[in-house]
C-alpha cells in the first residue's frame, strides 16, 4: 500500500463547483419527493450494489463519486420527507430547518464547548430555552441536544439514577453501582421499548421494573398505586406510540411525589401537544416532572438526529454528564457538560432556525394539524370498513382489516402500491396497520388520497383468486 498527498490546492479550486452541484441534486429530489412512489422500486434497491466495491486505492474524482451517489442512492430511499409517509412517527423537514442544516453543515462547528463555537452555544441555548417555554416547563431547567429519544431518556435517567442514590447517601458517579442501594424502577405496562433500553444503557436494567396497569390506551390506571421503596424513579409517557395517549400526570405525579420518587418523562412527540392550546389539556400535570426526553425530528420537523434532554435540577444533569480535564473549561452552560457526548453537531441551530420560522402560534398549528388530519384517517378508514382501535386523540391512527393475515396483506399491498406509507403493528394481541400524522406537508388531500389507496389495497386482498 503505497500513500497519496492530497491535492490541496486542486481539491479547494474543485469545492464551490462539486457544492453547487450537489445542491442542484438535492433540489431536484425534492422536487419530486411529492409525487414519486413512497416505496422504492425492488430494482433500484437491487442497484445498491453498484455502491458495494472494493476500497478503491487511488480514490474516485469527487464529481463522480457524487454522480454516483445520487444516480444510484436518490432512486432508493423511502420518501420519508414527503406527504405521504405516515409510518414511524416520521416528520418531513421544513424548508428553514433544512437550509440551516446545509448553512451548519458548511459552518462545520463542534458544539462541545462555547469557546469551539460561540454561535452554536448561543443558538442552542436560546433553542432550549424556547422548547421549555412551548412545553410550560420550569424557566430554569437544564438540558442539551442528543441524538433522539432514547438517548435523551438514557441522559435524564443517568441523572434520575445519580440524584435518587445521592439521596440514599451513594455517589453513584464516583463508585458505580456494584453495592448501590438497590433503585426501583417503576414503569407503565405500555412503556416504550426506548425506556427499556435506556434503563439498560444505565445499568438499572430492563426488565427489574415495577409495572403498573395500563388501560384500553395504554394509560397508566392511577385507582391502585403501590407504596414504594426509596430510591425510586417513576417513568411516565406522554404520546403512547400506538395510540397517542398519554398517562394522567397530575395524580401520577402526585403520588411519585409523596413516595420521593424521581419523576421522569418520555415525550418523544407526544410532549409537543403540551404546545397546542386545544390539545394541551392532554398533557396536564406533565411539567411537575423532574426530567423530560423529547425529539425535535418528529413533530417538529428537523433533520435527523435531534433528540432533547431536559431536566429540572441542573446541578443533577451535570454531575451525572460532566467531564473533567485540565484543558476542559467548567463554564455551566457547555454541551458537553450537560449531554453525553464530548464533540457533537451543533443540533440547537435547526432548532433555533425552525423555532424562528414557526413562532408559538406555529408549533400549535403544526401540531393540531397533524391531530385533524389523523382524525380525518380515521374517518375515511372508517367508512370504508376499516375498525379503528384506538381513541384518535393525537396524531396516531390503528386500523385493523380482519384477521392478522389479511391485515399484513393489507399493508403490504399499500406499501407496494407507493401512494402512501404505513407499517404494521400488534394492539392488545390485534394485529392493525399504524399511521402516525407528523409531516409539515401533509394536506387533507394526501390523507384523501391515501385512504383511497387503502381501500384500494382491501379489494386487492379481499378479491378471490382466479384460475390460470
Amino acid at each position: 500500500m503505497s500513500e497519496r498527498v492530497l491535492d490541496v490546492p486542486a481539491m479547494l479550486a474543485e469545492r464551490p463547483a462539486l457544492l453547487r452541484d450537489a445542491c442542484d441534486r438535492a433540489l431536484a429530489y425534492l422536487a419530486g419527493v411529492a409525487e414519486r412512489p413512497v416505496a422504492p422500486a425492488e430494482a433500484a434497491v437491487a442497484r445498491l450494489s453498484d455502491l458495494d466495491f472494493s476500497l478503491p486505492a487511488a480514490g474516485l474524482p469527487a464529481p463522480e463519486v457524487l454522480r454516483r451517489l445520487d444516480a444510484t442512492g436518490s432512486p432508493a430511499t423511502i420518501v420519508s420527507n414527503g406527504p405521504r409517509y405516515f409510518g414511524f412517527v416520521t416528520g418531513g423537514v421544513l424548508p428553514i430547518a433544512q437550509a440551516a442544516a446545509w448553512l451548519s453543515a458548511a459552518w462545520d462547528q463542534n458544539a462541545a464547548l462555547a469557546v469551539m463555537s460561540p454561535t452554536a452555544e448561543r443558538l442552542g441555548r436560546v433553542a432550549l430555552r424556547w422548547v421549555t417555554e412551548l412545553f410550560g416547563l420550569p424557566a430554569d431547567t437544564a438540558g442539551g441536544f442528543v441524538t433522539g429519544a432514547t438517548m435523551a431518556n438514557a441522559t435524564c435517567l443517568a441523572a434520575a439514577r445519580d440524584a435518587a442514590l445521592s439521596r440514599a447517601g451513594w455517589d453513584a458517579a464516583g463508585d458505580g453501582l456494584v453495592g448501590a442501594p438497590p433503585v426501583t424502577v417503576v414503569v407503565g405496562g405500555e412503556v416504550h421499548a426506548a425506556i427499556r433500553k435506556a434503563l439498560g444503557l444505565v445499568g438499572l436494567g430492563r426488565d427489574r421494573v415495577t409495572i403498573l396497569p395500563a388501560d384500553g390506551q395504554g394509560r397508566i390506571d392511577p385507582s391502585s398505586l403501590p407504596a414504594l421503596q426509596p430510591p425510586a424513579i417513576v417513568c411516565l409517557q406522554a404520546g403512547n406510540v400506538n395510540t397517542g395517549a398519554s398517562d394522567p400526570f397530575a395524580p401520577l405525579t402526585d403520588w411519585a411525589r409523596e413516595q420521593g420518587a424521581w419523576i421522569h418523562v418520555d415525550g418523544a412527540f407526544g410532549l409537543w401537544a403540551a404546545a397546542a392550546p386545544s390539545l394541551a389539556g392532554q398533557v396536564a400535570g406533565v411539567g411537575e416532572a423532574d426530567s423530560w426526553a423529547t425529539d425535535c425530528h418528529k413533530w417538529l420537523n428537523t433533520t435527523y438526529d435531534c433528540g432533547v434532554a431536559l431536566v429540572r435540577d441542573r446541578h443533577a444533569l451535570r454531575a451525572a454528564m460532566e467531564a473533567s480535564a485540565a484543558y476542559l473549561p467548567g463554564a455551566e452552560f457547555e454541551a458537553m457538560a450537560l449531554t453525553p457526548m464530548s464533540s457533537q453537531r451543533a443540533r440547537g441551530i435547526e432548532v433555533w432556525a425552525a423555532l424562528a420560522v414557526l413562532g408559538r402560534d406555529g408549533v400549535a398549528g403544526l401540531v393540531a394539524r397533524s391531530c385533524a388530519l389523523a382524525r380525518r384517517f380515521a374517518a375515511g378508514l372508517r367508512s370504508a370498513g376499516c375498525e379503528v382501535l384506538n381513541d384518535v386523540v393525537l396524531n396516531q391512527v390503528l386500523a385493523s382489516f380482519g384477521t392478522p393475515d389479511v391485515t399484513d396483506a393489507v399493508i403490504a399491498a399499500v406499501q407496494k402500491d407507493g401512494t402512501c406509507w404505513c407499517g404494521p403493528t400488534t394492539w392488545h394481541g390485534v394485529r392493525a396497520m399504524r399511521i402516525s400524522v407528523s409531516g409539515w406537508s401533509t394536506t387533507e388531500s394526501d390523507v384523501d388520497r391515501s385512504i383511497a389507496a387503502v381501500q384500494q389495497a382491501m379489494l386487492k386482498v379481499s378479491a378471490p383468486s382466479r384460475p390460470a
